[in-house]
């Protein structure tokens, strides 16, 4: 009877607290199933996670990458193809200049390297390889490798060059107002250049100004259109230069010359410097026929540098070879393009100057490539 009476009184209790909870809350509750309030619950937590920072920043980035190709279909006809071969023959050109605080300049030039190979292309990436039939039993311990990347969005070149002991004495200021001695071809092997760097372009108007179709032929430009560009870089080069064989060859000149002494301002073991840069430019696409395409692109930027330097084996900290200061470079691409989406051929060129200025001397390295290819895209995509 005792344990009956506690329950009843327990059911009792129980049903009065409910009846004072529904009174009091008549106009609020309501009845929700258990696996409703879970499932409630589960959306909730879920939710949640969604708006936390690392989804944030993923969609951030996928909203930023499908704008990668993202365009204005009636200026920029889209790729039709998932790949692409093409055959290409690539020449170089360096020319690299020396000048004293005195006014003596000495311009040296490699010879012309002509590379032929095969490159593979996946969207809007092609990586391939060429080889250098100029100098096929002779190398000169010359190295070169480059990699440009081109989208809708942004272009990304990278380079890294290490010059060999091919270089020739071009041309001569032996004193400053001198009058040059030019269409000198005298060898020299005592320079060494080195070049590593990386650029990074932003294409503002990208929805319908196509980087990819000038210079990775990977869209079509159906109407003419240009774009502002801006750009970020970063380089560091390396100068070593023996003043002994410099005087050596300058003991090579005629006679009529005289005798032509190197000047205490070139005498130098190494120099190294490194530069950032901010870029601005501007590049145009003109469509002048069906499927043909000129294009244009120019970017001047001011660099940043800091150096060190090494004279006659010391390293010295001093202001002349320790310091910092602002120069200013260029970068141009220039190119003709036939493109009916399947096949295409032109020809690109790309061009890069630096400039290294400070009291004691300066320094001027122009250096590209001409491209000329033929090809042709397959593996159709799906819808086209």
């Amino acid at each position: 009877m005792r344990i009956v009476a506690t329950i009843l009184l327990y059911m009792t209790m129980t049903a009065a607290y409910a009846v004072s909870v529904d009174t009091m809350r008549s106009d609020s509750l309501q009845y929700y199933p258990l696996d409703s309030l879970s499932a409630e619950a589960s959306v909730e937590s879920h939710s949640r996670r969604k708006n936390d920072i690392f989804h944030r920043i993923g969609r951030f980035f996928t909203r930023y990458f499908r704008d990668f190709n993202e365009t204005d279909t009636l200026y920029i006809e889209p790729q039709h193809f998932n790949y692409a071969f093409m055959m290409q023959n690539t020449n170089t050109y360096e020319t690299y200049r020396i000048s004293s605080k005195s006014g003596q300049s000495v311009s040296f030039s490699p010879d012309l390297t002509y590379r032929v190979g095969p490159y593979f292309g996946w969207r809007w990436i092609f990586l391939g390889y060429t080889f250098d039939i100029s100098h096929i039993s002779n190398s000169h311990n010359k190295k070169e490798f480059d990699v440009s990347l081109y989208s809708n969005l942004v272009s990304v070149d990278f380079y890294y060059r290490k010059t060999g002991t091919d270089y020739h004495i071009r041309r001569i200021v032996p004193y400053i107002n001198g009058s040059p001695i030019r269409n000198l071809d005298i060898p020299f092997s005592g320079l060494n250049v080195g070049i590593t760097g990386i650029n990074l372009t932003y294409i503002f108007n990208h929805k319908r100004f196509s980087y990819p179709a000038a210079f990775s032929q990977s869209t079509v430009q159906r109407l003419s259109c240009g774009s502002p560009l801006a750009g970020i870089g970063y380089t560091r080069h390396s100068i070593d230069l023996d003043p002994e064989q410099l005087q050596e060859a300058f003991d090579q000149l005629p006679a009529v010359y005289g005798k032509v002494n190197v000047d205490s301002g070139l005498h130098f073991d190494r120099v190294s410097y490194t530069n950032f840069s901010l870029s601005g430019g501007y590049a145009y696409n003109l469509v002048f026929a069906r499927n043909w395409l000129a294009a244009i692109s120019m970017a001047l930027s001011v660099g940043y540098k800091s150096s060190t330097g090494e004279l006659m084996g010391n390293k010295h900290t001093e202001r002349d070879f320790s310091f910092r200061n602002l120069t200013f470079d260029a970068t141009g691409r220039f190119g003709i393009v036939w493109n009916n989406t399947r096949w295409f051929a032109g020809m690109s060129a790309i061009m890069h100057s630096y400039n290294y200025r400070k009291r004691q001397f300066s320094t001027n390295n122009t250096f590209g490539s001409i491209n000329f290819y033929v090809g042709l895209n397959f593996g159709r995509k799906r819808g086209h």
